[in-house]
């Protein structure tokens, strides 16, 4: 195996960087896949995944040109049709709706392992990408003409392109030298799975309250799953808890929209923080998915931003035309240009939104709020918030 040589070899095979890779399937490019290990079974039956995305119109559409979307199993996915966001007064209210919008939904809800598995079923039947898993990598050296990636065990790959989709504390990232730095919340999103006494109506909830955020995503049945985006002492204090008095805990600050809630995926929990790079592209590496930016999870978009870049990455390299050298540098800014401006947008938002809320400033509460009824009386205004999270 030493020594194989391929146009794009992609580190991560998660998501997005599954994705992209499938993406690339027709640009007659040679792609290689490595990844540490390979996802776990998906869960079946009254089985759930702890790990839950809201995949946007946009993303549903760009994973049905991969051939993936019509094949997923449409029992255990959930439209959501409207979502309804609180303030932190209790009274001020921001309402969605995907008819008012002009839209079929807002997005659909689905468990990670079961999109992760789609994927890598695809990889297999397609049979165009070459897998390397288990594989870990050791050394990355990106040259004038080539990049080489060596794995453990001492064998080596090269290509004219890497691309890092491996997550937020990237390998290929911190090789390459485009690390910036990142800036925690001091916040962790506890997420879990529950059974509720009182149907959700395919509609998305969330408070913003003066501890965190949380949400309150439309599983199928009568099933929701849950991220609270909690300060990092609170967020050890719910996973502590024993499962009826998280349930009690986590039904209350919900105001008992559901009633009561039952456990069904144990509480886990992972950090939060802000990531901005300076760039996205070096000559022969480029970075997608959450190896790219790191974002707050309080509006529910940051797979959908990575498989945006998935999608533009393989666009970008798949209308080079037949002789442009698919790492070059100048190429690849083409990705990096037309990605900056919606990623620093989510991000900014994101982040204001989080100071705005998590702040103890008596005078920020009745601004805050108003903001918000001010906006749901403007139907454009979110019409406009709309579409750009479809994607």
């Amino acid at each position: 195996m030493a020594g194989t040589d391929f146009d794009v070899i992609v580190v991560g095979a998660g998501l997005v960087g599954t994705a992209f890779a499938l993406a690339l399937q027709d640009s007659g490019l040679e792609v290689a896949l490595v990844e540490r290990r390979p996802p776990p079974q998906a869960p079946a039956g009254d089985q759930w995944d702890s790990r839950i995305y809201a995949v946007s119109p946009g993303s549903a559409a760009f994973l049905d040109r991969l051939g993936i979307w019509g094949g997923l199993d449409r029992a255990r996915l959930a439209p959501v049709y409207e979502m309804r966001v609180w303030g932190d007064d209790g009274a001020s209210r921001l309402d969605f709706s995907a008819y008012q919008a002009g839209v079929p939904e807002l997005a659909c809800i689905l468990e990670s392992g079961l999109l992760q598995r789609a994927l890598w079923c695809a990889l297999e039947e397609h049979g165009q990408v070459r897998l390397f898993c288990p594989a870990r990598c050791a050394a990355l050296q990106l040259d004038e003409e080539r990049a080489t990636l060596r794995l453990e065990g001492g064998d080596a790959l090269t290509a004219r392109l890497v691309v890092g989709a491996d997550g937020a504390d990237s390998w290929v990232r911190s090789q390459a030298g485009l690390e910036g730095e990142p800036r925690p919340y001091r916040q962790m999103g506890v997420v879990a799975n529950f059974a509720a006494d009182r149907g959700h109506g395919q509609i998305a909830r969330q408070w913003f309250r003066s501890d965190g955020v949380l949400a309150w995503l439309p599983l199928p049945g009568d099933r929701v799953s849950m991220v609270w985006s909690v300060w990092e002492e609170q967020a050890r204090e719910l996973l502590a808890l024993p499962e009826q008095e998280l349930c009690r805990r986590v039904a209350e600050a919900g105001g008992h929209a559901l009633g009561g809630l039952r456990l069904i995926t144990a509480a886990a929990a992972f950090p939060l923080r802000l990531l901005r790079l300076p760039a996205l592209v070096a000559p022969r590496l480029a970075l997608i998915g959450d190896a790219a930016h790191n974002v707050h999870p309080l509006a529910g978009q940051g797979v959908n931003l990575g498989f945006r870049d998935a999608r533009e990455l393989a666009r970008v390299l798949g209308g080079r035309g037949p002789q442009r050298d698919c790492g070059d540098y100048l190429l690849l800014r083409r990705y990096e240009r037309a990605r900056k401006e919606d990623i620093l947008a989510l991000q900014g938002v994101t982040d204001g939104l989080q100071k705005l809320f998590n702040n103890r400033n008596p005078l920020l509460r009745p601004l805050r709020n108003l903001g918000l009824a001010l906006t749901n009386g403007q139907p454009w205004l979110k019409n406009r918030l709309i579409r750009q999270a479809l994607g």
